[in-house]
């Protein structure tokens, strides 16, 4: 960024290897013995008194599965002189079906009443609870006054019970009707919930041609998914949609500190109805997210994206702010040396594509998938894990030729399938029988193992397309190796007259 980098906390033990404007550099030292199980949070800042952003572009290699430019725009809040924030009307949508009893309920109560505390006098909120209906706190937006928040903490301590159903669409349409359409404040609705819903694709269809319509006036939609139960490529479809922003808790002791994270990081908005000038005049180009969300005054802006065509050495962002006058800044392009930004944003690169190859049921879109998740090692809904153990056995005999020992070498002993690591697209069935959040809690050292001995090279021969066939979209790196070792699988599979097994499973992956 060409500024100075001002470093807040970190999780782990760093040594400061590097330091430079707008650059640092950093070590981890420390002896490992064993994998860590806390994860590694670092926080920064860019220490300015006023928005600045950079784009930077990067060229991709000849065996990316996308040959697209990649770009990854950057716009930063100001972290000196702060920006007047948006007065705000925020409408809070929460689940109370039967599946949310004891601790995920206490837990998003516990949130939710530390976002109202912190609600400034100018805005306005209301509270929707729903399971197979809908409760409202009130039939208007109330003001954020010491009064109102009283009365809105009573209300839900009585009206937060866990029972019923679950339906989404009703109070989702209620919290949107319920929002003003002038344009001097900024319209927040919050979904927070636990289960899935059979009209999911057509609550996106709705609200895409609804929200599209109204521009600054049209409510950003932020979710939050608890546990996996729900949809949440359908959460975060709705959050692109919405131009809002979209996190999730896969556990109940994280369900109040990310829930409290998102409702009160992406309160603050300082800039609105973003704009970059210059995608308008690509051939073409793809977002990550889809839609551009609004600058908020806690954090910094980062989208990725695919294009095709030429960009100039600096591009205009224009935007909306609080005092509803207009803003423009000159964005300098770079070119990303030594930055793989293709690696760098995979993992959102794959979420966004999933949730539109979910939304559009574009088999296309899964094979993208399928094939980003190869290409970088990130896992996916369509791709799993496989650990493969080769027990290379010591021989008792000096004189070996090269086959034996090459023969030896591959002798596979077993295969093992790590659950899968996405999150799925939902549990129709559980979320209608109310199961609880921590019923579906992964349990990280259930595996599939599958023991068996290399057969003979005259079988394995025949099922070298086969194995290949089958297994492409379960490794996430197929090498040389790998492919004999699955080779191998098959010619077992074979000798044991199990080989229909393969075909059929081969069948399935096209």
């Amino acid at each position: 960024m060409g500024k100075e980098i001002l470093c807040g906390s970190c999780s782990h033990p760093l040594k400061e290897t590097r330091r430079l404007v707008g650059s640092l550099g950093f070590l981890y030292e420390s002896e490992v013995r064993a994998w860590s199980m806390d994860d590694f949070s670092f926080s920064y800042k860019v220490h300015s008194s006023e928005i600045l952003g950079s784009v930077l572009l990067n060229r991709v290699s000849m065996l990316d599965v996308d040959q697209r430019e990649m770009f990854c725009f950057n716009l930063y809040p100001p972290t000196v002189n702060a920006m007047k924030v948006f007065r705000k009307e925020v409408v809070y949508v929460v689940d109370i079906s039967a599946s949310m009893q004891g601790r995920p309920l206490e837990n998003v109560k516990s949130a939710l009443l530390a976002a109202l505390s912190k609600l400034s006098p100018a805005d306005t909120f209301n509270v929707i609870a729903f399971n197979g209906k809908s409760l409202l706190f009130s039939s208007s937006m109330e003001p954020s006054g010491k009064e109102s928040i009283g009365k809105a903490t009573q209300w839900i301590d009585q009206n937060f019970v866990a029972e019923g159903g679950t339906d989404i669409s009703l109070p989702l349409n209620q919290a949107i009707e319920m929002l003003s359409k002038n344009g001097d404040s900024i319209p927040l609705v919050f979904l927070i919930t636990d289960g899935s819903v059979g009209d999911e694709r057509e609550i996106c269809e709705a609200l895409r041609g609804r929200l599209m319509k109204r521009g600054l006036n049209a409510p950003r939609i932020s979710t939050f998914g608890i546990g996996l139960y729900c949809n949440h490529y359908f959460l975060q479809m709705l959050a692109q949609i919405g131009r809002g922003y979209y996190d999730a808790a896969y556990d109940l002791d994280s369900i109040s500190s990310r829930l409290e994270r998102l409702l009160n990081g992406t309160s603050s908005v300082i800039l609105a109805d973003l704009k970059i000038e210059a995608l308008e005049s690509l051939d073409s180009f793809e977002l990550y997210p889809c839609y551009l969300p609004d600058l908020l005054s806690s954090r910094p802006l980062i989208v990725s994206g695919r294009f095709i065509g030429t960009c100039s050495g600096s591009v205009k962002v224009s935007g909306t702010l609080a005092d509803l006058s207009s803003f423009v800044v000159d964005v300098k392009v770079q070119k990303a040396k030594d930055f793989p930004l293709e690696r760098v944003f995979a993992r959102r690169q794959i979420e966004t594509i999933t949730a539109n190859a979910w939304f559009s049921e574009n088999n296309q879109l899964e094979e993208m998938v399928a094939k980003l998740s190869l290409q970088t090692g990130v896992p996916s809904e369509y791709t799993n894990l496989v650990l493969v153990e080769n027990l290379k056995e010591k021989q008792t005999s000096k004189l070996e030729t090269v086959d034996e020992k090459a023969s030896d070498q591959l002798n596979v002993k077993k295969i093992i399938y790590l659950r899968a690591l996405g999150v799925g697209f939902g549990n129709l069935k559980a979320t209608a029988d109310n199961l609880p959040v921590e019923a579906a809690e992964p349990k990280l050292h259930e595996t599939s193992e599958m023991v068996f001995s290399a057969a003979s090279n005259l079988c394995g021969k025949l099922c070298d397309f086969c194995c290949c066939m089958c297994f492409i979209q379960f490794c996430s790196r197929v090498s040389d190796r790998c492919a004999v070792t699955l080779a191998q699988l098959c010619t077992a599979l074979a000798c044991f007259e199990c080989i229909s097994f393969c075909c059929e499973v081969c069948g399935e992956c096209g």
